[in-house]
């Protein structure tokens, strides 16, 4: 049998391959990390709910079906956990709020639904804040979750407690969901990687209480580039339960992964997008990183997308707000009001309200923005930028400075993301370095509308260029 450490560093990729080629059991992978779980989870809360029982009975069927030499998944028995928004069948599915603490759902989503076919375990929901409203993971549920590098800071979010768990090792990979930079930002601020795909490319039909799913798209939050195709590739592809789902299959992202280069590739570098605050030593380390793709083959020009962050901002709280109400306005007016943060019940609230006029010109202005980045995108191949504004902080007290300058402590630390929820194009954060206390930093790379395997392939050049698995936070051994 494998050594613990080796199960433990092992990406999600060599497990499939161990488990496919008999060299582990996958009754052994899923008892190993539901032991992690138990053994670190109570610092971290990482996880909403632990599906222990459900997962080991899981792993003795994957047992015998590879000792049967039954068809194997690509993912056969290898353990993963679900940001706990994806509605999961049999398994609670709380979306971090006490008003859907007991909630047990009756079918999975769509995208649990095919993770679940190619084979993965489901060992638990990971954390996040009230239907994922806020860029940090803190709840009324179970509290707040910890950043593995230091625990007095957030992983961010709001999948916060799959990028937690996937940094720490308890779980090989996590599935997240991203509608405003919620995979890139505790991908970031974990120091993991992580991807949004394209508007549509990951179906999820709108059916669960909240999501604002014309901006939001599931994404894989791992420690290498190739885990994270490999768990994109089963979640993608046309479904016709969603109608904004892309009707054509998906692309091969794992030969994107194979075929990485960035040879002869137009890259745009914008250090601080339209001007906005950024710590100096995250606008530093992620200026090293941009110019790195010289090195690697690509031309490097510094150049911005013609788009206001402040404007993309505002028409995107207009999109996730109304939605909110929609979603949750009845429980705030049937008097579940208590059951939510005061802060997001005052913004439903606000939001009840607004004029139709508002949010017509949020659309209107939405389609502007997608327009603004195609031509941007007709003279690049990609766009970089830091993923965040600053390195992660503590949970308690958000920052309302950012390089010299006053800042939304809300929002302030995460002007980059927003851009292509907006605009519906794939972006990844790939890490790219540590500030003096040595909290990972966060690269963002962009690309063109439906354009993923440029985004794959950068990431793979770079993570070759520049590995970062082996650096691992101290709660990882």
């Amino acid at each position: 049998m494998m050594e613990p450490t080796g199960l433990t560093t092992a990406t999600a990729w060599d497990l499939a391959e161990l488990i496919r080629t008999k060299q582990v059991s996958p009754v052994d992978v899923v008892a190993h990390f539901l032991d992690r779980v138990q053994a670190f989870d109570g610092e971290l809360n990482a996880f909403i709910t632990v599906s222990g029982d459900e997962a080991m009975t899981e792993a003795h069927l994957a047992e015998r079906a590879v000792l049967a030499g039954e068809p194997l998944g690509p993912m056969h028995g290898v353990p993963i956990g679900i940001k706990d928004m994806s509605a999961t069948k049999g398994i609670r599915t709380t979306y971090g709020s006490l008003l859907q603490q007991n909630n047990v759902p009756d079918q999975d989503s769509i995208p649990v639904e095919r993770i679940r076919a190619a084979g993965a375990i489901v060992v638990g929901k990971t954390n996040t804040p009230e239907f994922g409203w806020k860029a940090t993971t803190e709840n009324m549920l179970t509290g707040a979750c910890h950043n593995p590098w230091d625990l007095a800071r957030t992983p961010g979010g709001s999948s916060g407690g799959s990028a937690a768990a996937v940094a720490a090792r308890l779980v090989p990979f996590a599935a997240g969901g991203d509608g405003g930079g919620s995979v890139r930002i505790p991908a970031s601020f974990c120091g993991t990687y992580g991807i949004k795909p394209t508007g549509g490319r990951v179906p999820n039909a709108y059916s669960e209480t909240g999501g604002w799913l014309v901006l939001d798209q599931n994404g894989p939050l791992t420690n290498t580039v190739r885990d994270a195709a490999l768990l994109l590739s089963a979640m993608s592809g046309h479904d016709p339960r969603d109608p904004r789902s892309i009707p054509a299959p998906a692309p091969d992202f794992l030969a994107m992964v194979d075929e990485a280069s960035v040879e002869g590739l137009r890259i745009g570098w914008s250090p601080a997008m339209d001007g906005v605050p950024v710590d100096e030593e995250v606008a530093a380390l992620t200026e090293q990183a941009a110019l790195a793709f010289e090195a690697l083959g690509a031309s490097v020009v510094e150049e911005t997308p013609d788009v206001s962050t402040e404007r993309t901002m505002e028409l995107w709280g207009t999109i996730f707000l109304v939605d909110y109400a929609v979603a949750l306005g009845p429980a705030i007016k049937a008097g579940f009001g208590s059951t939510l943060p005061p802060k997001l019940v005052e913004w439903i609230s606000e939001a009840m309200a607004f004029p139709a006029t508002r949010l017509a010109a949020a659309l209107r202005d939405r389609e502007l923005h997608r327009a603004r980045f195609a031509r941007f995108f007709e003279r690049y191949d990609l766009l970089l930028t830091p993923t965040m504004a600053t390195a992660a902080f503590s949970i308690d007290r958000h920052p309302s400075v950012i390089g010299g300058r006053a800042v939304d402590p809300l929002s302030g630390f995460t002007p980059f993301c927003f851009h292509a929820n907006v605009a519906g194009l794939p972006a990844a954060s790939v890490p790219c370095g540590f500030t003096s206390e040595g909290l990972p930093v966060g690269l963002q790379i962009v690309g063109a509308w439906g354009d993923e395997e440029a985004v794959l392939a950068a990431s793979t050049a770079f993570e070759q260029a520049r590995p970062w698995i082996g650096h691992r936070p101290p709660r990882s051994t």
